[in-house]
């Protein structure tokens, strides 16, 4: 595996937008941001925080609103007045990213901030940059169902889609802003990590793949295996294969831009 430089060693980028989906993540956000507000200083020069706060119904938007407050400028909260879905909370927070490098992770804390410079490494000029840098979790902390449904998933997008990446759910990717700019999805589920990645590789973006260590939850519930959640997935799965198949060019058309506009501005 690839060696990772000490984060106090690591050269920082210029700008760094970090968000992180979280639906009834009361118990995690405070913590998160904290460890984020912590860690971003040793690999961005400028940074910020979005909290997406997807509908949740405990004190997740509360908790982001008054943290937002307490950090003006680092940490912003974006608001769904009812829950859209994991694919709409991931729009949103890249609509509201504002740098040229875009990096999220999820808002269960299963993933650690300091690994995003797992990632932001590969980034390096030297090295023929990618436009995308995608993880992949070491020893998946997932309980067997949630494994099962992967291993399968995983098996059908290489069918059905020629996509090779080993982990497409990895919550903990990187994004060149520029690389997103024209690219519109449809799906506002969990498909939408495997939409946004089978299009950007459709239009030539480049993606490299790195491990990252992942943690058991420790507070919270997880909803990836709510059985709605899965038939949506497969849904959209399914539109986006029949409509590649039938117009190419007008399936990678379709949707709302990623960056909330067509010129990535």
């Amino acid at each position: 595996m690839q060696a990772v430089a000490d984060p106090g060693e690591r050269r920082r980028v210029a700008a760094l937008s970090y968000f992180f989906p979280a639906h009834n993540e009361e118990e995690n956000l405070e913590a998160l941001v904290d460890e984020a507000l912590a860690t971003l200083p040793l690999l961005a020069d400028e940074f910020e925080i979005i909290a997406v706060n997807d509908g949740s119904r405990d004190r997740t938007g509360e908790i982001a609103d008054r943290l937002a407050a307490a950090h003006p400028g680092r940490v912003r909260a974006v608001h769904h007045e009812v829950n859209r879905g994991y694919g709409a909370a991931l729009r949103s927070g890249f609509g509201a990213a504002r740098y040229p490098l875009i990096c999220f992770t999820d808002g269960d804390r299963q993933f650690r901030v300091a690994d995003l410079g797992r990632l932001l490494d590969l980034l390096d000029p030297a090295g023929g940059a990618p436009d995308v840098v995608v993880g992949y979790r070491i020893q998946r902390a997932d309980p067997a169902v949630r494994l099962a449904y992967a291993r399968v998933y995983r098996a059908c997008l290489r069918l059905f889609f020629g996509l090779g990446v080993r982990d497409v759910d990895c919550a903990c990717k990187l994004f060149r802003r520029d690389a997103l700019a024209g690219i519109r999805l449809e799906s506002g589920g969990a498909f939408l990590s495997a939409e946004l990645l089978i299009k950007l590789r459709a239009t030539g973006r480049t993606i490299r793949e790195v491990g990252v260590p992942h943690h058991p939850r420790v507070a919270g519930r997880q909803s990836g295996a709510n059985p709605r959640v899965v038939l949506r997935a497969v849904r959209d799965f399914w539109r986006l294969r029949i409509r590649l198949w039938l117009r190419r060019d007008a399936a990678l058309r379709r949707g709302v831009p990623v960056l909330g506009d067509e010129s990535g501005r």
